[in-house]
């Protein structure tokens, strides 16, 4: 694999919101939730804007933080630790939107729902793309520390769906493509 920038990576984007997935990985599980937060960011009245976020990927996850010009308080900022993310994704159809599954931990899922789909707008789909690859990067090298390590404890398995928006389209429309892994 090439060589990348180092880590932390740093994105700025607008956050539209965290819905109930109802998976733990899959286009399929984001794909309800990010056209519902973006029909709600669309009837959103005159004046009001979304969150103006930092989202630094690492290995030990994706921090969000907020922009010194963000006037939305409305988002969860903090760490979201790389081994509770299970899924990552531009969307094939808001391309600049970047998805991902968390997997609260929750003691009680039918009280607490544990699989949230966040979702963030960049300001391109080049960018899009390229938090999605970063949180490829960030899983591998956390992975890589992980089988150092020798540990014991598995660690969750998660996703990054690295295909072209032809490829997922095709699967979700029930014809799978040739899915070589990336």
């Amino acid at each position: 694999m090439a060589s990348h920038d180092p880590f932390p990576r740093t994105f700025v984007a607008k956050y539209l919101g965290r819905r109930d997935a109802r998976g733990l990985w899959g286009i399929k599980h984001t794909r309800q939730p990010v056209d519902d937060m973006v029909a709600e960011a669309r009837a959103l009245k005159p004046g009001a804007t979304l969150p103006f976020l930092k989202l630094q990927v690492s290995p030990e996850g994706v921090t969000v933080s907020e922009m010194p010009q963000n006037t939305n308080p409305n988002f969860e900022a903090g760490l979201f630790p790389i081994d509770s993310i299970s899924y990552g994704v531009q969307d094939l159809v808001y391309t600049r939107v970047f998805a991902m599954i968390y997997v609260r931990d929750s003691t009680n899922v039918f009280e607490n729902h544990p699989f949230e789909c966040h979702a963030f707008v960049c300001d391109s789909r080049q960018n899009a793309r390229a938090l999605t690859l970063a949180l490829a990067s960030a899983f591998q090298e956390f992975s890589k520390a992980v089988k150092e390590q020798g540990c014991d404890k598995k660690p969750r398995k998660f996703a990054i769906d690295l295909r072209s928006a032809e490829e997922i389209q095709a699967d979700l429309d029930g014809n799978p493509a040739d899915h070589s892994e990336a």
